[in-house]
């Protein structure tokens, strides 16, 4: 840390750490190593400690530009299983037909009840026209009762379909492998809490990728994504 400049130039560098992080799927040991060979000395542990802070931030700074539905109002919904100190926890995902991130809520149970849940969060602030006509999902009973559950409560229109059509989710399945490939070099979470921290600075780099924000990139590629992020922390404002 000593050999930060300035207060400037530590947000830049506390940027970079994050970002590598949640967009290569790079250990924090190798992360230490990219920064020493750029002039910064700071501790793997450090690093960690600002991935814990930062990527929610950076999540939650992010979600308009992302999180902006198109027209593909067809959903596939499915959950994927991460190693939460020794034990399965549950990664609810949703993505678009087109392989869009939608949204994603990580779970220790999985139930009817944390199904309904999720698809509460992914339909949180979304207008009529912008919520999905179908829904696929595996033949797990607990999203047929969650999905009748919004419905009952008016959260979704009663003409919205639920499939149970194996092939359809396919886009999601390869989506999570891709994922799973920025969650192998962390080698197993210690809680649910740093889990999820984790989780949400893959899913906005990973949404970030896809091209989800483009629309307010001021330029195309990787560079217009990172002074996109910048600019939420005021770090770059041209």
């Amino acid at each position: 840390m000593s050999d930060f400049k300035g207060r400037h130039f530590r947000g830049e560098v506390i940027l970079w750490a994050v970002r590598w992080y949640c967009r290569y799927g790079i250990s924090y040991r190798d992360l230490e190593t990219m920064l020493a060979e750029r002039g910064v000395s700071v501790d793997h542990s450090t690093i960690y400690r600002w991935v814990q802070r930062y990527a929610p931030e950076m999540e939650k700074r992010l979600r308009w530009y992302w999180k902006c539905p198109g027209f593909a109002r067809s959903w596939r919904v499915d959950e994927t299983y991460i190693k939460v100190k020794g034990k399965w926890a549950y990664l609810y995902r949703a993505v678009d037909k087109d392989g869009d991130t939608i949204d994603f809520y990580l779970s220790p149970t999985r139930n009817a009840k944390v199904a309904k849940r999720f698809l509460g969060k992914a339909l949180n602030g979304l207008k009529d026209w912008e919520k999905p006509e179908t829904i696929n999902t595996d033949k797990t009973p607990t999203y047929g009762l969650a999905i009748s559950e919004l419905k009952k409560y008016g959260k979704l229109s009663d003409t919205v379909k639920h499939r149970q059509v194996k092939y359809l989710n396919n886009v999601i399945e390869a989506d999570h492998g891709k994922l799973k490939q920025l969650i192998k070099p962390v080698r197993g979470f210690k809680t649910l809490k740093t889990a999820y921290a984790t989780i949400k600075g893959f899913e906005v780099m990973r949404a970030l990728k896809k091209g989800q924000a483009s629309l307010w990139q001021y330029q195309k590629g990787i560079i217009g994504e990172v002074r996109l992020i910048e600019r939420q922390f005021g770090i770059y404002t041209a």
